[in-house]
């Protein structure tokens, strides 16, 4: 018996033969992804140390938002420098609407105070930006032996406080050129406290008005018997008013005077405003008509004007 023969196309064997030689002759292989580069660690720059008050005070300044933080940083610099701690402490001053006196005088910045040049003008700053009411805050500077003194003493002994520091409220009456040095024409003022009564809220008025009319029968001895007649109107006011008690700082003269010598010309020094002068005293002169042999003669304090100030409107207590 013949087994059946299956024909295959000559393209079919071939193709499989095709297919066996591959198969025996490739290699799979796998296509690796390339290496996956890290990114860089991303840091931020190093912080920008704080800028020196000795460089840049407006810099050191404007890094606080009140005066108080200012002057506790400045001490804090002034544990690893006096130098750049008296800097921060200036532009605290300088630049702030600084008033914390008590902060000042206290015992951190002693020594500062006793041997900086510029410690008298700080303290007058201070004085002006609360407010300028010399007479109290000389006072308390005593209190904490700072040597810086008032009109009045000086002018009541001479002698003892001749070269010796002045503070005091004045107002610019003149400015005359003497020699090289322009003087100017002090008057001292003083603020004193005046009350008013100020009406609050709302006032009541009650008024209230009647009348009344009538006959009145009788007899006298001029006319005889008869009726007279007439009308009686009579009116009341009254009124309520709530008030409160208001007190107002007035800038006053003392009734001292004196005169103060300017370094140059200054035009930002104007007539009929208030400032607050720190001054060293060069004692007292004649004025005109008067002799040195005459005790009871016009005598008028010299001073040399070291800085000035304007005061502050509201007066810190």
């Amino acid at each position: 018996m013949r087994h059946p023969s299956w024909t295959l196309p000559t393209w079919a064997l071939l193709g499989s033969l095709a297919a066996g030689c591959g198969a025996s002759h490739s290699h799979v292989t796998w296509a690796e992804s390339p290496p996956r580069e890290e990114a860089p660690l991303v840091t931020s720059a190093p912080e920008a140390p704080p800028p020196r008050a000795s460089a840049d005070p407006k810099a050191f300044a404007a890094r606080y938002p009140n005066p108080a933080l200012c002057e506790a940083a400045a001490r804090r610099l002034q544990a690893e420098s006096r130098d750049e701690g008296w800097a921060a402490l200036k532009a605290c001053i300088e630049l702030t609407p600084f008033t914390q006196i008590r902060a000042l005088l206290g015992g951190a910045w002693a020594e500062d105070l006793r041997v900086r040049p510029d410690a008298a003008s700080l303290i007058a700053r201070v004085v002006a930006q609360r407010g300028g009411s010399v007479s109290g805050e000389l006072q308390y500077l005593q209190e904490r032996k700072i040597p810086i003194f008032s009109l009045a003493s000086a002018v009541e002994r001479p002698d003892t406080y001749k070269g010796r520091y002045v503070m005091l409220r004045a107002r610019v009456a003149d400015q005359r050129s003497e020699g090289e040095k322009p003087t100017v024409w002090l008057v001292e003022h003083t603020l004193a406290s005046v009350e008013t009564n100020a009406p609050v809220g709302l006032g009541e008025t009650y008024d209230i008005s009647s009348s009344s009319s009538g006959d009145l029968g009788g007899q006298t001895q001029l006319t005889g018997p008869g009726r007279l007649g007439g009308s009686v109107s009579t009116r009341e006011r009254s009124s309520v008013t709530t008030t409160r008690k208001h007190y107002d700082n007035i800038s006053d003269e003392t009734g001292r005077e004196a005169l103060g010598r300017l370094q140059g010309a200054d035009p930002f020094l104007e007539a009929r405003r208030d400032y607050v002068f720190l001054a060293r005293f060069d004692g007292v002169r004649l004025t005109s008509g008067g002799t040195d042999d005459d005790a009871e003669a016009p005598r008028i304090p010299v001073l040399t004007i070291v800085s000035y100030h304007s005061p502050q409107a509201l007066v810190v207590y």
